[in-house]
């Protein structure tokens, strides 16, 4: 699978999302994208299923080294405390003694970010995050953190689509050679049924969720973590890798609102 390398991460462009998965499902979602070649595997101290996958992580023939995990600490939680309870609770939930990526999963108002950075780089030097980043932080935010503090964070993860543009956040990950993690990459389903991206997957034999996931995964420094508990949409993501968009389907699609 194609990886973006940034920062001295190496992370699959295709990853599983488990947002609204919990339980038994969870577990099953997370060990059947492992069987079908899955190794990107992302989730939050906030979905309340870090324990659920974990028990994929502890169960899966797939070595821990060869999966890619990422988890985030929530917005409540960005004092240096309690960031530190919050790592503890996620790696024991999570049966493991690290996480691949570690993300500040939303900005708090009153947040001292200096603070909180700095103890995100206490975690990468003790081991316990190999990397980390932030989710939902804006441009001007990005700045902030890379540009003025200093922060040697590898990538944002934001809501990002065909009908949803990140040009100002993607600008300044670009100018400093970071990714970006597409959340929602499918728009939570309203792409099946639009009519440019049906035009384009008649012409290509495939369905339009395939086509909006391979023009975000062709873009450099991209990654997406559709969520797909059941196995046909995780093959079907797996699937759209094989896809060859041309100049004039991604004209079409880049100039969609």
């Amino acid at each position: 699978m194609n990886e973006i390398t940034v920062g001295g991460m190496r992370m699959p462009k295709l990853g599983l999302g488990n947002w609204r998965l919990k339980g038994a499902e969870c577990t099953e979602a997370v060990l059947g994208a492992l069987e079908r070649g899955y190794r990107h595997i992302d989730t939050a101290q906030m979905y309340g299923n870090e324990d659920a996958v974990g028990e994929a992580l502890a169960t899966t023939p797939v070595a821990r080294g060869d999966i890619h995990l990422t988890t985030k600490v929530w917005w409540e939680n960005l004092a240096p405390e309690a960031m530190r309870r919050a790592m503890d609770s996620s790696l024991t939930k999570l049966k493991t003694g690290y996480v691949d990526l570690y993300l500040i999963h939303w900005p708090a108002p009153d947040m001292d970010l200096p603070a909180a950075l700095a103890q995100m780089v206490q975690f990468q030097e003790q081991g316990l995050a190999r990397h980390i980043g932030v989710s939902n932080f804006t441009a001007a935010l990005l700045r902030r953190a890379v540009e003025e503090i200093g922060a040697p964070i590898v990538c944002n993860q934001v809501e990002y689509h065909v009908l949803r543009e990140q040009s100002a956040v993607k600008a300044v990950l670009d100018r400093h050679g970071l990714g970006l993690t597409a959340y929602c990459p499918l728009a939570q389903g309203r792409l099946a049924e639009h009519p440019a991206l049906e035009a384009i997957a008649r012409k290509h034999g495939v369905s339009p969720a395939q086509v909006a996931l391979k023009y975000l995964l062709d873009q450099k420094n991209v990654a997406a973590i559709p969520k797909a508990g059941r196995a046909t949409s995780q093959q079907a993501n797996l699937d759209a890798l094989k896809l060859v968009l041309d100049d004039a389907d991604r004209a079409a699609i880049a100039a969609l609102p």
